[in-house]
């Protein structure tokens, strides 16, 4: 009977949770599809489905987000920053993953590190700024070097504590064998921690993916990302709802899909000591 309850309970919140997921997305599919001339104040109104199914709007909000020059932007930061963080993310894990264990001052290191997933960014945004700019890095390549540095903390805690289920006998036998602290790395330890590459590749995608802070204030609007050119969607008198979840939909897709592929890896990921 006890696990009967705890059963029903279960699903209970598992239905609760689905509902909570599924009727955000049905509005916003909803609205994307619909004309401004459908859209009404009363709540029947908007959980209506449109007359007429048709991608206009997701026309004209591809023309006026400029969608594929945009798209181009947003997946080029994101795609680098991914790289970035993967290489130098896990190097850095892995040394401190096996040495704080052994020495404190590598602790200290670590613990100064992962400190950093506590600073908000809206301290650290008028000195990035100005220093961005003296340096000639406000511009996309700034902001990539920039979200490599603010996903550090979590992607470091990330790898040195996933790198508990990877024995030490791995490193002594390739020891044994002649290889170097490096050739061990890039051979045995990189390509194993494949489910993390995997976890460390959605956070870090979704972070820079949906950010828009950053790109605002360091590229002064020369180039636009996606969430930039979303903005175009707000004006001083109103929002072109329409639109806007048009061109919500469409930014969706990428990650979406990016997601899907990395899946198992990132269920293998968190599995296996992802959140140690």
């Amino acid at each position: 009977m006890k696990k009967e309850k705890k059963n029903i309970g279960l699903t209970v919140i598992l239905i609760l949770g689905l509902v909570t997921i599924l009727f955000p997305l049905y509005i916003t599919v909803v609205i994307a599809f619909k004309q401004p001339s459908e859209m009404t104040n009363s709540i029947s109104g908007i959980l209506s489905l449109p007359a007429q199914w048709n991608l206009n709007n997701f026309r004209e909000a591809m023309r006026v987000t400029d969608f594929w020059h945009s798209l181009g932007n947003s997946l080029f930061i994101t795609l680098a920053t991914i790289a970035l963080s993967m290489v130098l993310h896990s190097l850095i894990g892995y040394v401190l993953g096996r040495s704080k264990a052994k020495n404190k001052f590598y602790n200290v290191i670590y613990l100064y590190l992962v400190s950093g997933m506590f600073v908000p960014f809206a301290i650290l945004m008028m000195p990035l700024v100005k220093q961005t700019a003296r340096m000639g890095l406000a511009n996309m390549f700034g902001v990539i070097l920039l979200y490599t540095v603010f996903f550090l903390p979590m992607n470091t805690m990330l790898y040195s504590g996933y790198l508990k289920n990877l024995p030490l006998a791995l490193e002594e036998a390739a020891y044994v064998d002649g290889a170097s602290t490096w050739r061990t790395f890039w051979s045995i330890i990189f390509p194993n921690m494949k489910p993390m590459h995997a976890t460390v590749a959605i956070l870090t995608a979704l972070g820079t993916w949906n950010d828009v802070m950053t790109p605002l204030v360091i590229m002064s609007g020369e180039q636009n990302t996606l969430p930039l050119a979303q903005l175009n969607f707000q004006s001083q008198f109103g929002t072109n709802y329409n639109l806007a979840f048009a061109s919500y939909l469409l930014a969706l897709l990428p990650i979406v899909i990016f997601y899907l592929i990395c899946q198992k890896q990132i269920i293998a990921g968190v599995a296996n000591g992802a959140v140690k």
